[in-house]
């Protein structure tokens, strides 16, 4: 078995419906990584990686590998350029979103603690993600409970309709 490729990465995942248009390889897990995640995500042009969320129990760091895609932080929105690294700490100060607003692919890592369970939210939405493992949980507030993946992509669906970048 080959080592994982971030710049020839083999995709676990095509997002082609909109909002996502996003295809993900999932690095840190074919690497064996235990305890942290890591995944390649090549964003189409007006893609996005996930609705504008924060994360209470993981940290997670985005490098920028090709392209300008487009951040939103609390402190606002901002383009990227290759070799960026920006920090998302749990927490408040950690809410972030990554789209593509530029007319070309572009192509992030993003490296993430892997703690469970964990606690998520959408923050356009207020849906509360209880995370159990990867890619397992439910959404809340109670009477709401919906799989995670169905919540996300309401949320970004959200995001999008609402001109959120």
């Amino acid at each position: 078995m080959s080592d994982p490729n971030v710049l020839e990465p083999r995709w676990d995942a095509e997002l082609s419906d909109a909002p996502f248009l996003v295809r993900v390889a999932r690095v840190g897990a074919h690497a064996g990584s235990q305890e942290l995640g890591a995944s390649v995500y090549e964003i189409d042009p007006g893609g996005r990686v996930s609705p504008y969320h924060l994360h209470h129990g993981n940290e997670e760091l985005l490098v920028v590998l090709s392209g300008t895609p487009e951040l939103r932080t609390p402190s606002g929105v901002r383009t990227l350029q290759p070799g960026a690294v920006v920090a998302f700490p749990a927490g408040p100060d950690g809410a972030h979103a990554v789209r593509n607003a530029s007319g070309r692919p572009a192509r992030v890592l993003l490296v993430s603690t892997m703690r469970f369970p964990e606690v998520a939210e959408h923050l356009d939405t207020g849906a509360t993600l209880a995370v159990m493992g990867a890619g397992e949980g439910r959404v809340f507030p109670s009477g709401t409970d919906v799989p995670v993946w169905d919540a996300v992509t309401r949320a970004a669906q959200a995001d999008a309709d609402a001109g959120a970048s």
